[in-house]
């Protein structure tokens, strides 16, 4: 004898999923306008709880995002700026008076 199927219920990732592009994908400028976006939208208050909610869990992702690409950012100026540092000639001494 078979079980009843039960009706499948979305995952909290599921849902997220169909909210918009790939957060971890993003770049910063559009993850950045998504999230200022949604700010906006909770803090008009014209959205339900639920709708709220949703919404707020996709901007904790648009900030992870946002703050892993200025990381990288962070770091590449580093190789940079040390690589620099590294490429000039060390400055002459100052000859010695005799």
């Amino acid at each position: 004898m078979r079980e009843p199927q039960k009706p499948a219920t979305p995952t909290a990732s599921a849902s997220l999923a169909c909210v918009g592009p790939d957060a971890a994908t993003m770049g910063y400028e559009a993850a950045l306008s998504e999230l200022e976006s949604i700010i906006a939208q909770i803090e008009g208050g014209d959205v339900a709880l639920d709708e709220s909610l949703r919404q707020y869990r996709r901007g904790a992702l648009l900030v992870k995002r946002c703050r892993e690409v200025l990381d990288q950012a962070r770091a590449e100026v580093q190789r940079i700026a040390a690589a620099d540092l590294s490429d000039r000639p060390e400055p002459a001494s100052a000859p010695q008076g005799s």
